[in-house]
């Protein structure tokens, strides 16, 4: 009889599909950064596909985190490369006999699940970042995305969700029951947050910012579901209203060039900054006075607890995660999604009601502490050795 390991000594893998800069992506690296080196042996495996959004692969191998790199992983519907990445995942698998496979995303969820099964994998878990299928897809695409997590839900041991919102939809749509889903919110770096590097005067400096002027800033990826031209347009609005008013945008995407064209029509652009990619978004969001999301659709945007952590009053889209987070009038303010002038509305809010700002900003500063990656890697760490105990009583 071949002797039971010890949970010390337990091998865990994550498979995602791309480590572009994003929430997901984060999200993973922190697991695998901050699980404990003598309990668990994590490992990372990604496709190599990258983007306008950016890479994180350089900050993942910094942090001596075990990385594959896996070509044929690729996000898009690729029945050949699909059928080659489940094989040389399930390889892989099978050689370093892991314990725990953990995926990410929906092509790696997929794929890594059943690569997971395939190879007698004890425990089999997957994190919901935000379902795949959203209500702005074509009827066949949504309702197949639904049946692939319906049916892989069949390898699976666990589903973690970011937000509460995520194991509402998955129930709606009839992926499981609800004792197969935990939430365990996604974390951040508090501290990075709250002690930027650079002070505000120094980076509006930078930027070509004058001290003086209001500045009202995003952190996104410039794609449809992100909207940044809502964020454009609620400028325009604002840029009628207020004087020496200045709008940051971070980030890049396939937007781009539509959001330049945009702003330039609505002649802001000589008060757009767009910044592109960077890696000191706690440097940029400190220079803010406000910070704005406009998504249409999120799992758990992490960006918003970032904000909150910097002191910054936040302005978000009632949609999913982002509504969990913030409770309206609280510790932030939410507005309807796809409209703009009620983005312009909130921001004249804030500036024109300074005592209501401070006890926004006092809100979000006491829901912050709810994020740490701390403890969210705590509460995985927990859900392994639960998993593990229960599979081993099986057996």
């Amino acid at each position: 009889m071949q002797e039971k390991k010890s949970v010390s000594k337990r091998r865990v893998l994550h498979p995602i599909t791309r480590l572009i800069i994003g929430g997901a992506q984060e999200n993973t690296m922190l697991t695998a950064d901050y699980l404990d080196k003598d309990r668990w042996q994590v490992d990372v495996i990604s496709g190599v596909q990258t983007g306008k959004e950016g890479s994180i692969i350089d900050e993942v191998c910094k942090r001596n985190i075990p990385l594959f790199l896996e070509p044929t992983l690729v996000r898009e519907i690729h029945p050949i490369k699909d059928i080659i990445a489940l094989f040389r995942l399930i390889r892989l698998i099978k050689k370093n006999k892991y314990d725990i496979v953990h995926t990410h995303s929906s092509k790696a969820g997929i794929i890594g699940r059943w690569a997971a099964w395939i190879a007698g994998v004890p425990v089999i878990i997957h994190t919901v970042h935000g379902w795949g299928h959203h209500d702005q897809q074509r009827a066949i695409v949504r309702n197949f995305y639904i049946w692939l997590e319906r049916v892989t839900l069949r390898v699976t041991d666990q589903l973690i969700a970011v937000s509460g919102k995520n194991i509402t939809k998955g129930l709606k749509d009839g992926i499981g029951q609800k004792n197969v889903y935990s939430v365990i919110r996604s974390g951040i770096e508090l501290e990075r947050f709250g002690h930027p590097r650079v002070d505000k005067p120094t980076m509006r400096k930078q930027l070509g910012i004058p001290s003086d002027a209001i500045v009202i800033g995003t952190v996104t990826r410039l794609s449809p579901q992100k909207a940044p031209l809502d964020f454009v347009q609620a400028s325009t609005i604002l840029a009628q209203k207020l004087e020496k008013v200045y709008f940051v945008m971070v980030g890049d995407g396939p937007l781009h060039d539509a959001v330049v064209q945009i702003a330039k029509a609505n002649h802001i652009d000589n008060q757009l900054i767009m910044t592109g990619l960077r890696r000191d978004i706690p440097e940029l969001m400190n220079c803010f006075d406000i910070f704005i999301l406009s998504s249409l659709w999120e799992g758990l945007p992490r960006v918003i607890p970032q904000a909150m952590a910097t002191g910054l009053p936040v302005i978000a889209t009632a949609i999913d995660g982002s509504a969990e987070i913030i409770n309206d009038g609280v510790n932030g303010f939410l507005v309807p999604p796809a409209r703009p002038d009620c983005i312009a509305e909130a921001v004249l809010k804030v500036l024109y009601n300074p005592d209501l700002t401070r006890n926004i900003k006092n809100g979000a500063l006491q829901t912050v502490h709810e994020y740490s990656a701390k403890k969210m890697v705590e509460m995985i760490d927990t859900l392994y050795v639960k998993c593990i105990t229960e599979k081993c009583c099986k057996t």
